[in-house]
């Protein structure tokens, strides 16, 4: 999983403009709070794992709907915690796949682009059969155990989270691709959310 700070700072970076301190903290907790060992099981979905891309897909609409009708009710709080989810769904995505690589492969023309360059929603990259994600394996759950965290990821197969993961800078120069997709790709899902809001409800959404 994404490392906790990081998911704060691309949020922060990303929102930290539109919301108020208040609404900004409601949407940083729910984010953060799919990572809770209850998110992690059997919900391959809140973090794009196992290749479980539509069902991903289809989790993120359900919580816009839910952060729309949260507004429509007058109930920004609902709509805060729905959005937060919905941001950590896609922000897990360049870190749980192999997104970043696929797309550094698509510009391999003797220079190196900066990680500020990448593009988060190439529809070619998005679409393509060559796409895949981690795999989360019951063995990981030997990670809790600190002494032999080192080793386990040696027992586990080349699809395993563990393998592919840019959770952190720890995982090579690729997490910074990753870093960047993810706050461009939490702007994209703001606009995407707010566009048809009525003044009003865009209003109390922000909190200012």
């Amino acid at each position: 999983m994404m490392l906790k700070p990081y998911h704060i700072e691309m949020t922060r970076l990303a929102l930290g403009e539109h919301f108020s301190l208040n609404a900004l903290e409601k949407i940083t907790y729910a984010n953060l709070y799919q990572d809770r060992l209850l998110g992690q099981i059997g919900h391959d979905e809140y973090h794009f794992d196992g290749s479980a891309f539509e069902k991903s897909y289809q989790y993120v609409e359900k919580q816009r709907a839910l952060t729309i009708s949260s507004l429509v009710a007058k109930d920004a709080s609902s709509a805060w915690s729905a959005f937060g989810r919905l941001t950590h769904a896609v922000q897990d995505f360049y870190s749980h796949s192999n997104y970043v690589e696929l797309w550094l492969a698509s510009r391999s023309n003797g220079t190196v682009p900066a990680p500020s360059e990448i593009d988060p929603v190439d529809p070619d990259l998005i679409n393509s059969p060559a796409l895949r994600s981690g795999k989360i394996y019951l063995l990981e759950a030997l990670n809790l155990i600190r002494p032999i965290k080192p080793l386990v990821k040696y027992l586990l197969p080349g699809d395993a989270h563990a393998w592919m993961n840019l959770d952190s800078p720890k995982q090579g120069p690729n997490f910074e691709y990753a870093f960047q997709a993810a706050v461009k790709r939490t702007k994209i899902e703001f606009e995407k959310t707010t566009k048809d809001l009525p003044e009003e409800l865009f209003a109390l959404f922000l909190d200012k």
